[in-house]
């Protein structure tokens, strides 16, 4: 109910503030969770870029928490035909709107753009006794409930699931502990109630490199450079889900409307501000637009809904 009220007076304040349709006079970006995640972050970095390189006047960012994002997705459903509203995404408000079953899908509104991915890293403590993804895979093998594993949301239980079912394991057997955010997952770790977790790099990093934490795989397609862990893939486990972030217009703007914002995301992402938010928080660059964005959505919503079922849920 707390979640939904905060969507209806969120709601509200984007109505108010998007009485005119110029996106270059006023722009409306929805952070589809609360200040200081991975969405806030995206958004708050855009609505600098665009502010600093004057690409638009006045630029807002609106949190609207609740439901995995699906809260957020669900009120941009009741903004039709509005250009100057724009919501941020990703794998994660994908797969909410599969595990929560919401009314509201990527379908009721206008996918512009997926920005770039960010790579989960499976993680042990420092004194864990498994010192490569083998032997800890090996464990887990042995006696599935035995390993317990924790991430810092829905996206990174995934990654668990796909490295099990890569492993031969049941994922439905894996005893995994739910963690609200990356902070708690760490916590978790170093506190004994979890052996292992996959999240994202940029939250695992600090904790990685003063020697909290051991990396022993980065799920991705090929090492990225400047990240010297080993992929899980180059030591023969396939997994490559990628947590990437997207942005979307409402539903019912037009063909010229969709090319204006396009062509805006794409001035926002060539600008040096951009880069350096790319470069601070480890991001990888992965534009994906036009034509090739529904077939990439299509493909992952299988994927991700593949997964899903052999979580048993």
């Amino acid at each position: 109910m707390a979640a939904t009220l905060i969507g209806v007076a969120s709601f509200g304040s984007i109505s108010s503030a998007n009485a005119g349709q110029d996106i270059h006079s006023s722009l409306t970006i929805v952070a589809p969770a609360a200040a200081g995640g991975g969405w806030d972050t995206v958004a708050r970095e855009m609505q600098q870029t665009q502010r600093a390189n004057g690409l638009a006047a006045n630029v807002q960012v609106v949190n609207m928490p609740g439901a995995g994002g699906t809260i957020a997705l669900g009120n941009m459903t009741r903004l039709e035909g509005r250009a100057n509203t724009l919501l941020v995404g990703g794998t994660g408000l994908l797969a909410a709107t599969i595990q929560y079953d919401s009314a509201a899908t990527l379908d009721d509104v206008t996918p512009l753009a997926v920005l770039f991915e960010e790579y989960d890293v499976i993680v042990v403590p420092a004194d864990s006794p498994y010192a490569t993804l083998e032997e800890l895979v090996s464990a887990w093998r042995q006696d599935p409930g035995a390993v317990p594993w924790t991430g810092g949301g829905s996206f990174d239980q995934l990654v668990v699931t796909d490295l099990a079912l890569a492993a031969g394991l049941d994922p439905v057997q894996t005893n995994y502990i739910s963690s609200d955010g990356g902070g708690e997952a760490v916590a978790a770790l170093l506190n004994g109630t979890a052996q292992a977790a996959a999240g994202g790099y940029p939250d695992n990093i600090d904790q990685i490199e003063s020697g909290r934490l051991r990396a022993l795989a980065l799920v991705a397609e090929e090492p990225v450079p400047g990240i010297d862990i080993p992929t899980a893939r180059e030591q023969g486990y396939d997994i490559t889900l990628a947590n990437w972030r997207m942005l979307a217009a409402p539903a019912g703007i037009s063909d010229n409307e969709v090319d204006e914002l396009t062509e805006l995301v794409g001035d926002t992402l060539a600008t040096p501000e951009w880069s350096a938010a790319v470069d601070r928080y480890h991001w990888t660059e992965q534009v994906i637009t036009g034509p090739e964005l529904a077939p990439f959505l299509d493909d992952e919503h299988a994927r991700i809904t593949r997964l899903y079922e052999e979580m048993g849920q």
